[in-house]
């Protein structure tokens, strides 16, 4: 980022009055221009390979696309852009989702003109800001154990399902159509991968977590 021409920066909220407000702060700024406007996750596409953007403000709560799923396929068309979540609920599972789809930055809609001017211009060098809520919630789940079977593959998943069902190796294997080395071997992997030391323990982690239940 040079100092030669402004920030371009697009917002995207589906509530015209958010825009309306974000947009009256960013004029307020000569280091600061407003490309775009949009009112969804997929409008906001559309706009931003029009605009070519630095910046995009993403409200995260959208009908449709949310901010989130908005972001990974924005990043995805146009990997350079910087995007900042900007939200009012600090909630874990928005906040994890927005991270992994790429944004760079956190932040409730309550920050301050200066501080989200400062945010604008770190992401645009490539530097992250995270609001201290959005900070404590990833302390948070840092400190919280693994949920068992996070790691289990799509097929583990399927064997598990069918183990809950009741169903022996060869039944399984008929039913996917594999041999029933193939199914002994998934059924060790989810029983190292869960901690269970029998099938009947493994079972019954699966159905305590809903490991078995289509995501």
């Amino acid at each position: 980022m040079t100092d030669e021409r402004p920030i371009r920066v697009v917002l995207v909220d589906d509530h015209e009055m958010v825009r309306q407000g974000l947009a009256t702060f960013l004029a307020v700024y000569d280091d600061l221009a407003l490309v775009g406007e949009a009112c969804s996750g997929a409008e906001a596409l559309a706009i931003c390979a029009a605009a070519q953007p630095d910046v995009v403000l993403m409200d995260l709560m959208m009908p449709d696309m949310d901010g989130p799923a908005a972001t990974r396929a924005l990043k995805a068309q146009q990997p350079c852009v910087q995007v900042i979540a900007l939200t009012s609920f600090p909630e874990p599972g928005l906040l994890q989702r927005a991270l992994q789809a790429g944004a760079i930055s956190y932040l409730l809609k309550n920050v301050s003109a200066l501080e989200l001017h400062a945010a604008i211009r770190a992401a645009a060098a490539g530097r992250s800001t995270l609001a201290p809520e959005a900070q404590q919630l990833l302390v948070q789940a840092a400190a919280r154990p693994p949920v068992p079977g996070h790691d289990l593959t799509a097929r583990e998943r399927e064997v598990l399902a069918w183990m809950v069902k009741g169903l022996s190796n060869g039944e399984i294997a008929a039913r996917l159509v594999v041999s029933p080395a193939t199914i002994k071997a998934h059924v060790s992997n989810i029983l190292t991968k869960l901690g269970a030391s029998t099938r009947t323990e493994a079972v019954a982690l699966a159905v305590q977590h809903r490991l078995s239940e289509a995501e």
